[in-house]
């Protein structure tokens, strides 16, 4: 059996036309060998992983003329914004034109044309984007509207990472100035309902779901991530959410912090502290707030009912 040509290093990572290889590269025969990913029709690619979205979007990119930008839910992906895991893992490609410009049509891609969307263009990671605010706005017609306050949530916010709190990638005001764009659009009463609830200092998205259903039941809407102190001014910690009236507070535990152990340490040390200066924590948990939010509402009230009559010790 003849040895393969051996892949060019360039070539490698990135994908590309067909026909910008010179076929004293690599000639046919080597382009359809197994070793070379076909993402669409002309186009290969070396070593990409199409699982991942910039692995996505780096397929299409031989493609990609100006005046086309990754949009919608891919865009999101880009930013990093939460998604519902049914399009955090979507991989279809979102491409936007202007009205003037042709959508794509390929195998895999959705194309968007609309008005007046190319000066709202900007590069992240290598790739030409829609803005934020325009790329918040485009989810309106693909998210429930807690996960559309969510997104707005995010964005206002700042990515929450290891190191702190990145910038925020939109003010609240700029949000609003998006929606009285898309007034006459698609999603545009979602849009209306969204902005009015949208909140900074937010670090995840079951926080913000965890706001809506307890306003959304009635009761009253709680701090978002503010530092509490005791009676001496010594910091205890800062809660996800907090009721200061009542002197309760939600802590949102998803499946990561069992997993890590030395996380999950810090959640006990944490409560702890909170419960030694007489507040009530509430352990939050993914199915309280995606699932059986009625029985988790319920409890919540009975506590409240048992913090508040509770005398001053």
């Amino acid at each position: 059996m003849r040895n393969r040509t051996i892949l060019p290093e360039p070539l490698r990572g990135r994908a590309f036309l067909t026909t910008d290889v010179p076929p004293e590269t690599l000639g046919r025969g080597r382009l359809l060998a197994p070793d070379v990913q076909r993402p669409s029709r002309g186009v290969r690619a070396i070593d990409l992983d199409f699982t991942a979205v910039h692995g996505r979007c780096e397929g299409y990119l031989p493609r990609m003329p100006a005046g086309q930008a990754f949009s919608h839910i891919t865009a999101a992906q880009l930013y990093l914004i939460p998604l519902p895991p049914s399009l955090a893992y979507d991989q279809t490609l979102h491409v936007a034109v202007n009205e003037r410009g042709q959508p794509p049509r390929v195998v895999g891609v959705v194309g968007h044309a609309l008005g007046g969307i190319e000066s709202r263009f900007r590069e992240l990671d290598g790739f030409v984007v829609t803005d934020p605010v325009s790329t918040w706005c485009q989810l309106a017609t693909h998210l429930t509207l807690y996960d559309l306050i969510a997104a707005g949530d995010y964005l206002v916010s700042g990515r929450v990472t290891d190191a702190g709190r990145e910038p925020p990638l939109a003010t609240i005001a700029e949000l609003r100035a998006g929606v009285l764009r898309c007034a006459r659009r698609r999603g545009a009463k979602n849009l209306r309902e969204a902005i009015a609830r949208v909140r900074t200092g937010v670090d995840s998205r079951p926080e913000t779901w965890l706001r809506l259903i307890l306003v959304d039941d009635g009761l009253p809407e709680p701090v978002v991530n503010e530092v509490i102190f005791d009676v001496n001014g010594r910091r205890l910690g800062k809660p996800d959410l907090a009721y200061p009236w009542a002197r309760l507070l939600f802590e949102y535990e998803g499946d990561g912090h069992r997993i890590d152990k030395e996380r999950f340490r810090r959640d006990i040390t944490r409560r702890e502290i909170f419960e030694t200066d007489q507040w009530r924590v509430i352990r939050v948990v993914p199915d309280d707030v995606f699932t059986r939010q009625r029985a988790f509402l319920n409890r919540v009230r009975r506590v409240i009912a048992q913090q508040t009559s509770a005398k001053p010790q």
